[in-house]
């Protein structure tokens, strides 16, 4: 296959603004830029089929470089439903430098921040030599502006699209950038930079978009939907990628290697005969997570993921440590409580048992464990050695309710 071939198989080409480039992507040579804005100290996973798709043009002969926008990420792009809050200047800085260390880290592209020419322009030089290339009937053409006129548009928004336009129009005169690759959601801020560099030079340069990525239900993957997984394992822990990406829905699996992976086309197509065959297995699902989670933390990291979910599936916690347990189960699950209490208080201080009547009832079963060790002694006493490295302790209710404490000092 051909790279446009393969790019087209996987579902990664949306909008292409000239048959022209066609040809070009398979000849390699061209440098292009793909951009975000620095609105948080990581980048997530709803960032990554873009970023990946640069890696697969990188990888066939192209340039890639990433712009972060310190300059745009103090206006934000326009969103479909409401105007963006304001990040300030030193929030924009810190996280330009935290995405810039980690998009070298995983991907080694040269990255340039947008603040770098602006602030060199003031507002009479932006309107005398960009805003006179932008007639205002063509940019409430474009589908995001359209889209917010009932509800309202300020004008600072308003204005990105332009910002953008003159970002590909800088990097072309300077980077000879000559390609410009995003997201199905940038089509309207590509084509003005097309048109910009096309009325103010005579250059023809090129863009295309990637569809987004969503899951069965349309939802993308992203921050503003409140579902972000963050490529920063010290955000999002490589267990937590895991246990992800081996749950989605097997309807979207196959898709997801298609974006995700660098697999062929022929090992893919084996993972979802056997997806179809025995979607009990899991086998795809679990080749997702490897390729990902080793792509961008790994192999070790993805290891230390599927031993954390044996430790989870066989009730076994004695010899993990106090992050792994972090790991496992998030900050937000873990309840302070005391030791040198019976195991029946300690269930209901830690919410495993609404009552002390409860509680016994449910030892008296054989339904509550510490640490992977069945209690059946109402009295028995959890005393300090109980806690793992001192500090955590787990309790689990039937097979899927665990509780963890944190012992109080």
């Amino acid at each position: 296959m051909t790279l446009v071939e393969e790019l087209k198989w996987r579902g990664l080409i949306k909008d292409i603004s000239s048959p022209d480039l066609e040809e070009k992507l398979n000849n390699g040579g061209l440098t292009f830029y793909i951009g975000t804005d620095p609105t948080a100290d990581s980048l997530h996973v709803g960032h990554l089929s873009s970023f990946l798709i640069s890696k697969r043009l990188k990888d066939a002969g192209h340039t890639p470089i990433l712009l972060v926008g310190g300059g745009t990420g103090m206006i934000g792009d326009p969103r479909p439903t409401t105007e963006r809050a304001m990040a300030t200047k030193k929030e924009v800085n810190a996280n330009f430098e935290k995405l810039k260390a980690q998009v070298e880290k995983i991907f080694g592209f040269e990255v340039v921040n947008n603040n770098d020419w602006y602030k060199d322009i003031n507002v009479i030089d932006f309107l005398r030599d960009y805003g006179k290339y932008f007639n205002v009937n063509y940019m409430l053409d474009k589908d995001i502006i359209r889209r917010r006129l009932d509800s309202g548009i300020t004008y600072t928004e308003f204005s990105y699209m332009i910002l953008q336009a003159l970002d590909f129009k800088y990097l072309h005169e300077h980077k000879n950038v000559n390609l410009q690759c995003a997201g199905s959601d940038q089509w309207g801020n590509i084509t003005a930079g097309i048109d910009l560099i096309r009325k103010s030079t005579g250059d023809e340069v090129y863009g295309f978009t990637m569809p987004l990525v969503t899951d069965s239900q349309g939802k993308k993957f992203g921050k503003s939907e409140g579902n972000a997984l963050w490529l920063d394992k010290e955000k999002t822990s490589s267990y937590k990628l895991y246990q992800f990406f081996t749950n989605v829905e097997d309807s979207m699996v196959i898709d997801y290697l298609k974006i995700y992976t660098f697999l062929s086309k022929e090992e893919i197509e084996e993972y979802e005969r056997k997806n179809n065959e025995h979607p009990e297995y899991r086998e795809a699902h679990k080749a997702l997570a490897r390729e990902i989670i080793t792509f961008l933390h790994g192999k070790e990291e993805y290891e230390r993921a599927v031993n954390l979910a044996d430790h989870l599936f066989n009730n076994k916690y004695n010899d993990l440590t106090k992050k792994d347990i972090e790991d496992l189960f998030g900050n937000e699950q873990i309840k302070e409580v005391e030791a040198n209490q019976t195991i029946a208080d300690l269930a209901v201080n830690i919410g495993a048992a609404s009552s002390k009547r409860e509680a016994r009832e449910f030892i008296g079963n054989g339904a509550i464990s510490v640490n992977g060790e069945k209690i059946t002694d109402v009295n028995q006493v959890i005393d300090e050695n109980m806690f793992i490295e001192g500090t955590y302790i787990i309790v689990k209710r039937g097979k899927k309710n665990s509780y963890i404490g944190k012992k109080t000092n």
